[in-house]
């Protein structure tokens, strides 16, 4: 990576972990209650380990028993909607842990109404308190950050830590998709998922440029492409 890539992504990451806090953001969003599951504040921490557990109802939530899928990492919700939009045979729940990001999502949610589109404020290491075992049929890492400091790769959401959750989650035949523009984060996703047991498959160095159909765009992978920088794409599965 070229030395102007990696400080470009360090400032663009930077500027939205230090985002300006939105106005009465817990109130607000205490008002999604159509859109939003459930906010994972700091009480969370305080409890025992069998008080964390709030497995979700999925019949009772989505009124159907349609495949699940998750977004972790969704930001501000533009693939969720679209995705759950493109696919109504499906659940979508889209997790996200910056609440002042996530507001623009659940809020977007509240005027669009989905059916079949839910949103989680927790972090991704948490997910197994909310989702029974063997629940997910697909999981959605879209432009995770990719903490390019090697002593930080432990808060790669495709570091070992994190995928235990996901191989605990998701079904027998269940598949992570995995979109990226950092070369180097991507590199090490296939090293982690292969080192875990996952198989890897279609693998793209170049989407946009490939004859993949039914792509959809998140708002980090519109600023990028514009930029002219090539977005990976791989789908890994259990086997």
């Amino acid at each position: 990576m070229l030395l102007v890539d990696f400080f470009i992504i360090i400032l663009y990451y930077i500027s939205i972990m230090r985002m300006r806090r939105k106005s009465n953001l817990f109130e607000r969003l205490e008002k999604c209650n159509d859109s939003l599951l459930y906010i994972e504040n700091e009480e969370f921490f305080t409890k025992t380990e069998e008080e964390k557990f709030h497995i979700f109802d999925l019949q009772e939530i989505f009124s159907n028993e349609n495949p699940l899928w998750l977004e972790i990492g969704c930001g501000k919700g533009q693939f969720a909607l679209e995705t759950a939009k493109l696919n109504p045979n499906v659940n979508l729940i889209a997790v996200e842990k910056i609440s002042n990001v996530i507001l623009t999502a659940c809020e977007r949610a509240e005027i669009e109404k989905p059916k079949n589109c839910k949103f989680l404020n927790c972090s991704a290491e948490n997910l197994c308190y909310y989702f029974k075992n063997q629940s997910v049929e697909k999981i959605f890492l879209n432009f995770s950050c990719p903490y390019p400091k090697y002593t930080y790769r432990n808060r790669r959401l495709t570091y070992h830590r994190f995928l235990e959750v996901y191989k605990r989650l998701l079904t027998k035949n269940g598949e992570i998709h995995l979109k990226t523009d950092n070369a180097g984060f991507f590199e090490f996703s296939i090293q982690s998922l292969s080192e875990f047991g996952f198989k890897i498959k279609n693998v793209s160095l170049d989407l946009h440029n490939s004859d993949f159909l039914g792509n959809v765009e998140t708002e980090y992978e519109k600023l990028f492409s514009s930029q002219g920088k090539p977005i990976y794409r791989l789908e890994a599965y259990l086997n």
